[in-house]
């Protein structure tokens, strides 16, 4: 059975633009080089980042960055080997003042990266590897005194050694080791997200294609979406549907349905959804290393009241958020307009954390700015033209179990905001009616 909705698309199901009539959309054009159109420039997008993260570098104390944070790396060095060795802690990169990021990596990758990565000197890409976050023990092999002591050496020779390194994420053997051998650790990853919060043209229109795959994606699920149905279908189903879009990593597809909307438990599993059921969805992905987190929910055949209830209340949320979004404001002033912890059924705001805030989007699902009650009241940031980020409701339904849950990606322009997520979402969606 195909899926519809009780009324003709009109206006109901795309929130207003605050776009100016002069002013062109953002593009989301085909993945592909071509001729004939301007696309995405990554000749462009390497030197942005690479520059962004060198002028981070030098107003910071630090001599030097270490960097194994792996959207970090990318950021840095433009390479990406993969999520499977991404997170196991083995890559690593030196950016030094004045100088060319160098990059340690595993295995074949480094003669990879020197035939194809002509943006960094071919001698900056050097082999290396640190024990799989601890498989290999750091002694008796000594691997991880051994690349330290060539870290050394290279920040003696550029007269960096008496200055502090700064260090995003590590394991506390190196860390050790580091401090063995003399070097003054200072934190980098407060610098490194500062560096990427400020989108380029190239990182935004990147971050639209990703989106743009997920609408279609949504529109394959409405079709899909029908009593008899579990939810690890409907993650097979995006999966599949992404990688043929041409996504570099599908990161995680939630799939929530009935009684396990409330409380929302941030997976899947093998649960038939049944008529009447309430059905949230997250997908997240990247293009090109750009990420989505874009949530949408349904109702199965047919809606209760309660049902629609919680799904206008998360919707009037959203828009006073959305509402609040303007280059200036602080964040503090985005939060106060979302509901309180006690507004949706829990005690602390830390407790209801993740439910009702935004959060950067980029390389990583979890950028810079994070907008909550939770944090933004005590440390407020002042939103700023180029900054992307997901913006997430939900509402529990009067049943005591559905539960409404909607997610914008937005860009903050010099006229307020661009929204990314165009499936619709201004009303609730009832896929496979009867």
């Amino acid at each position: 059975m195909s899926a519809h909705h009780d009324h003709t698309p009109d206006q109901r199901f795309e929130r207003p633009s605050t776009r100016p009539a002069n002013v062109r959309p953002i593009a989301a054009p085909g993945g592909m080089a071509v001729d004939y159109e301007h696309r995405v420039d990554f000749d462009r997008l390497r030197r942005y980042r690479l520059a962004r993260a060198q002028a981070a570098l030098e107003a910071s104390d630090c001599g030097a960055f270490l960097l194994f944070d792996f959207y970090n790396i990318r950021y840095v060095t433009q390479t990406w080997i993969g999520g499977a060795l991404g997170d196991k802690m083995i890559r690593y990169t030196l950016l030094m003042r004045g100088q060319e990021p160098i990059l340690w990596d595993f295995g074949s990758a480094v003669r990879h990266h020197k035939l194809t990565s002509d943006w960094m000197p071919e001698e900056n890409h050097r082999p290396g590897f640190l024990g799989f976050r601890g498989a290999v023990a750091p002694e008796p092999t000594g691997l991880m005194r051994t690349a330290i002591a060539e870290i050394v050496s290279l920040l003696k020779a550029n007269g960096l050694a008496d200055a502090p390194v700064g260090l995003d994420i590590v394991e506390p053997p190196f860390l050790f080791e580091m401090q063995r051998q003399g070097l003054r650790v200072a934190d980098a990853q407060q610098a490194m997200l500062d560096a990427r919060v400020i989108k380029n043209v190239d990182e935004i229109v990147l971050l639209n294609q990703a989106a743009a795959m997920v609408d279609g994606v949504y529109q394959d699920i409405t079709e899909a979406l029908r009593p008899g149905v579990r939810e690890n279908e409907i993650v097979a189903l995006a999966n599949k549907r992404l990688y043929e879009y041409g996504s570099d990593q599908v990161e995680a597809v939630n799939a929530i349905s009935g009684e396990r909307c409330n409380p929302h438990p941030h997976n899947f599993t093998d649960r038939i959804i049944r008529p009447g059921d309430q059905a949230f969805f997250d997908i997240i992905h990247s293009f090109n290393g750009y990420r989505t987190c874009y949530y949408r929910t349904f109702g199965v055949g047919w809606a209760t009241e309660s049902q629609k209830d919680a799904y206008k209340t998360a919707r009037e949320w959203m828009d006073s958020a959305l509402d609040a979004i303007k280059p200036g404001v602080g964040t503090d002033s985005v939060a106060k307009v979302l509901p309180k912890a006690s507004d949706f059924g829990f005690d602390s705001e830390l407790a209801a954390f993740g439910l009702q805030f935004a959060h950067g989007l980029g390389l990583g699902l979890h950028e810079r700015p994070i907008i909550s009650r939770l944090n933004s009241f005590a440390d407020p940031v002042e939103l700023q033209v180029g900054m992307v980020f997901a913006m997430e409701t939900y509402c529990p339904a009067g049943d005591g179990v559905s539960a409404a849950r909607i997610e914008e990606e937005v860009v903050v322009t010099d006229y307020g905001i661009e929204v990314l997520t165009r499936f619709p979402a201004q009303d609730l969606f009832i896929a496979g009616q009867y």
